[in-house]
């Protein structure tokens, strides 16, 4: 009887654990919609943006020189990780954290800083002692990000990058929303601002620069010293928006299989537990039984 209260016992834990997975499958299946929307909605601006500043760039004159366009030299690089803040989310944050110790692997020779944003993130660069420049936690977490959090990010970006002349390139990895099941690990170059976005991906053919011809009503000092930081703000925030949408959905996949798990194990246990109630069952007859016949 023993045995069998422990499985009752287990039975009732594995029950409230499944209440608790599909309690979290449903906030993140509410919340995936409005931050899937919001994606949708920053691409085309955040793609469009980065177009035309490419193509402002490639038709200046070559004496003009802006610091978030200039190129620099190849040793010293600034890591930007968007992680999520917490667990249970299957492979998200494992994908990004490896991808990142790839991107370091394959650039061994650079020098290397990060900025973390996200709690895992920040969690595994701090056990490993890497140079954590700085921190922003809680974000993500929300379930939302507004634009404001994304200007506060770039500004401190853009003045890292700008007064220390030593700082070669800065590159943002982030996981990139494709579908409730998917989501793709992106790596892209974020400073200094080039033309087209340069992705460190499998199979992706480097997109051509559209040389669109424009009126120009102010100098190229003032269009990019207003437009160039709009452009981080901008690919900061939707990265962001993606990272959420990538986490919800991931999220929602992993506590819809966990819940289906926990159904699966539900069933086996309650099996097991009647074949054990059966076979006490049988062996009080059968004690009854043989002690009748000895009377």
């Amino acid at each position: 009887m023993a045995n069998l209260l422990d499985i009752r016992r287990r039975i009732k834990s594995v029950k409230n654990t499944q209440q608790i997975t599909r309690a979290m499958k449903m906030m993140s299946a509410a919340r995936l919609k409005r931050a899937q929307d919001r994606v949708v909605a920053a691409r085309p601006f955040a793609s469009k943006m980065l177009e035309v500043m490419g193509d402002l760039a490639a038709r200046t004159d070559e004496e003009f020189r802006h610091p978030l366009l200039n190129a620099r030299g190849d040793e010293r690089y600034l890591l930007i990780l968007i992680t999520a803040d917490r667990g249970l989310c299957g492979a998200f944050n494992t994908n990004l954290i490896k991808a990142a110790q790839a991107f370091i692997n394959e650039n061994a020779g650079k020098q290397f800083e990060v900025l973390p944003i996200g709690r895992k993130g920040r969690d595994f660069f701090r056990r490993r002692s890497m140079d954590i420049v700085k921190e922003y936690i809680g974000l993500t977490g929300k379930g939302s990000v507004g634009f404001g959090e994304a200007v506060s990010i770039a500004d401190d970006i853009i003045k890292r990058f700008t007064e220390d002349e030593t700082m070669d390139k800065v590159f943002i990895i982030y996981n990139e929303f494709k579908s409730v099941l998917q989501q793709r690990v992106v790596i892209e170059q974020l400073l200094p601002v080039s033309g087209t976005t340069e992705r460190i991906e499998e199979d992706e053919a480097t997109r051509a620069v559209d040389m669109t011809d424009y009126i120009y009503e102010q100098e190229p000092a003032e269009i990019f010293s207003r437009l160039l930081p709009r452009v981080v703000e901008t690919q900061i925030f939707r990265a962001l928006l993606e990272s959420v949408a990538s986490e919800h959905g991931a999220r929602m996949t992993a506590m819809d299989s966990a819940s289906k798990n926990a159904g699966e194990l539900i069933a086996s246990l309650t099996l097991n537990m009647n074949r054990i109630r059966q076979a006490a069952i049988t062996n009080e007859i059968i004690e009854v039984v043989s002690g009748a016949a000895a009377l």
